[in-house]
């Protein structure tokens, strides 16, 4: 009897196979909605900032709730260090077997262009799993500096070069970078004065040693009502239900002066596609609980949601439009 012609499978087909074997082996321990098993793997949420920053609280209202729904234990890790640096390397080299996420800010698309000595690329390395929610940033003066509105800052900037300084949280933050593009838009030189965390920088705002910056609104509200603070715009595309009377800084009319922060997660590369779009549902109907939506709008934050594939474009476009800033601006973090 002739002996039958061996049929190996092609290197693709071999490579979807390991993909769904991997995915599987992955899925297996979530069933649908249940309380976990023994032994089950725990999910680490890596935040990398510290406790208490917006980001930690997405991490902190979303873990408890995927730990429902996902069937196993979800722990919430922060690790701060190098202006996030630390915690996203943590997840760029974990092993991508849906036991380890970040959960981050839009700082990240920022860091291969500020940082020349990275060792990783995390554009490149990491997975979009889902944007989470959007936040604004309010630009601000002090009181004792006079100005009265956003063409006015910029008016006194034109006026007098390098007259006016403000502050930002650290090099390279989205309050430092914020400026710099109102700078670019504008062509306006405004001295920046870096300090080492929010809380230094606000107190010499609030006392006239510096005067301006960019600051989360939840961060700048309680000035702004209180008077300590003028706000002069803020970063979205239409005014926001907390200070309704605040116009957004397109009002300027200076170009595309968009400085929104995205936040979401994001997983090693090479996670299981199946993995990414079954964190991706569980996400979505989290997001859209009333009480978390709640919890986001303290913190300024509203919750957003897509596929994985589309948040992907974003961090792709927002990387692109971020390099040619720190480029055109000659900015360096380290």
């Amino acid at each position: 009897m002739p002996s039958l012609p061996i049929v190996r499978p092609s290197p693709g087909l071999l490579r979807r196979r390991t993909a769904l074997l991997q995915a599987a082996a992955v899925l297996a321990p979530w069933p649908a909605a249940a309380q976990a098993p023994a032994g089950s793997p725990t999910l680490r949420l890596i935040v990398p900032f510290t406790p208490g920053t917006g980001i930690d609280l997405i991490a902190r209202q979303v873990g408890p709730r995927l730990a429902e729904r996902l069937g196993r234990p979800v722990v919430v890790d922060n690790r701060p260090g190098a202006s996030g640096n630390l915690g996203t390397e943590a997840v760029v080299r974990a092993p991508a077997d849906g036991h380890t996420l970040l959960v981050t800010v839009n700082t990240l698309v920022m860091a291969p262009a500020l940082y020349a000595k990275l060792g990783f690329d995390p554009v490149k390395d990491l997975d979009p799993v889902s944007l989470t929610s959007w936040g604004q940033l309010l630009l601000v003066a002090s009181r004792t500096s006079g100005i009265q509105s956003a063409a006015d800052f910029v008016a006194r900037a034109r006026a007098r070069p390098g007259h006016l300084n403000y502050a930002s949280p650290g090099n390279g933050t989205p309050h430092h970078l914020a400026m710099e593009l109102v700078k670019h838009h504008a062509r306006i030189f405004v001295t920046h004065i870096p300090y080492r965390g929010t809380a230094p920088a606000v107190t010499d705002l609030l006392g006239g040693q510096v005067e301006a910056m960019f600051l989360p609104i939840h961060v700048a509200l309680q000035h702004v009502k209180a008077g300590s603070l003028r706000a002069l715009a803020i970063s979205s595309d239409k005014p926001h239900p907390l200070l309704p009377e605040v116009p957004p800084l397109r009002s300027l009319g200076l170009g595309e002066l968009d400085v929104e922060m995205w936040y979401g997660v994001l997983a090693p590369k090479g996670t299981p596609r199946p993995l990414i779009e079954r964190l991706n549902t569980e996400l979505r109907a989290i997001l859209a609980l009333p009480e978390v939506k709640a919890a986001f709008e303290t913190q300024g934050m509203a919750p957003a949601h897509g596929p994985a594939d589309e948040f992907r474009a974003l961090i792709e476009r927002d990387a692109a439009r971020w390099a040619q800033v720190i480029r055109a601006q000659g900015i360096r973090a380290d």
